[in-house]
C-alpha cells in the first residue's frame, strides 16, 4: 500500500508511554488543601472541586519533558496518513451532501489511556469514543491482529482506523444517539438482525467506501491489499471469534456481525462508493 502519498493529519495525538492520563499536573498536598479552601469560599461541595481538578489533571498537556522514543516513527506517520485521506474523503462527501464534516480525533497511547467514556486498557482494541469525538488505538493491536486473528498488514490497519472513524461520521449524523436511545429505553441492541450489528456493519461499509474514493485519488492499492482487509474482516467476525474462542457460534449475542455480513458490507462501500448504499438500517437483513 503506497500510503505515504496521503496528506498527514494534524489531529494525532501520541501518548505512548504516558501512562493512563497522558501525563499532565501534579496536584500535591498544599494543592488539595488551597481547592478545599476556594471551594468552601464559593460556596462549592469540596469534592466537587477536588473533582473537577482530576478532570483537568486527566486532561491537561503534560510539562516539559523529553518526548516518546517512538514520536515520529513510522507506525505514527502511516497513522496521521490514513487519519488524514479520512479527513479529506469524508469531507468531500460531506460538502456534497451540503454539510460540514469536522474531524475526529486519534490518540496512540500505549496500555491503558483514559478517554470521556471511561479508562481502558489494549485488550479492548480500537474505540472510538462519541463523548470526546476521539479514535483511540493502541498500536500493539495490530500485532495481535496478525499474530493470533489471522488478519494484518497495512491496508488491514487502514481498514481499521477507517472502520473507528465511521463510527464518528455515525455521531456526527444521528445514528449513533439513535441507537443508544434504543439502549436508553431497554430495548435489546445485539443479535445477527440488530442495531448494534446493523450501526457495525455500516461502519465497515464506511471503511469500504472510504477505501474507493481514496483508491481512486492515489491508486495506492498493491496486489494483495484488498484480500488484506477482507481476511481481517473475516477474522473479526463475531461467528469466527465465537468459534474460536467458545466452540460454538451464538448469533443472538452478535455485537458486530457475521465474517460474512462484514465482508459484503465492506464491499459494498468498495465497489460502490456510495453513503446511500450503506444504509444498513434499512436493508431487510443485513
Amino acid at each position: 500500500m503506497k500510503w505515504r502519498s496521503a496528506r498527514r493529519s494534524s489531529n494525532v495525538e501520541d501518548r505512548r508511554g504516558m501512562g493512563p492520563g497522558g501525563g499532565g499536573m501534579k496536584l500535591g498536598l498544599g494543592g488539595i488543601a488551597a481547592v478545599v479552601v476556594i471551594g468552601l469560599l464559593l460556596g462549592k461541595s469540596p469534592m466537587e472541586m477536588l473533582g473537577l481538578v482530576a478532570q483537568v489533571q486527566q486532561q491537561a498537556p503534560a510539562g516539559p519533558q523529553a518526548p516518546p522514543a517512538q514520536a515520529n516513527d513510522e507506525a505514527s506517520q502511516f497513522i496521521a496518513s490514513i487519519l488524514g485521506e479520512t479527513e479529506d474523503v469524508w469531507g468531500a462527501v460531506f460538502e456534497a451532501n451540503g454539510t460540514q464534516y469536522t474531524p475526529a480525533r486519534l490518540v496512540l497511547f500505549s496500555g491503558q489511556v483514559q478517554s470521556a467514556c471511561g479508562g481502558a486498557t489494549a485488550a479492548v482494541g480500537p474505540f472510538y469514543c462519541p463523548g470526546d469525538q476521539q479514535v483511540y488505538i493502541d498500536l500493539s493491536f495490530f500485532e495481535q491482529m496478525q499474530a493470533r486473528l489471522g488478519g494484518g498488514g497495512d491496508f488491514a490497519e487502514a481498514y481499521v482506523i477507517a472502520h473507528e472513524v465511521g463510527h464518528h461520521v455515525q455521531t456526527l449524523t444521528g445514528v449513533s444517539a439513535r441507537v443508544n436511545e434504543i439502549r436508553r429505553r431497554g430495548g435489546n441492541v445485539e443479535g445477527a438482525d440488530g442495531p448494534l450489528v446493523r450501526q457495525e456493519l455500516q461502519a465497515d461499509c464506511y471503511a469500504g467506501l472510504w477505501a474507493h474514493h481514496a483508491q481512486k485519488r492515489h491508486a495506492w492499492l498493491e496486489p494483495g491489499d484488498l484480500e488484506e482487509a477482507l481476511n481481517t474482516a473475516t477474522a473479526i467476525g463475531d461467528d469466527t471469534l465465537q468459534r474460536q474462542g467458545q466452540g460454538q457460534v451464538v448469533p443472538d449475542s452478535f455485537t458486530h456481525g457475521s465474517a460474512e455480513q462484514r465482508v459484503r458490507w465492506f464491499r459494498t462501500g468498495f465497489e460502490t462508493g456510495d453513503v446511500r448504499r450503506c444504509d444498513t438500517f434499512a436493508a431487510g437483513a443485513p
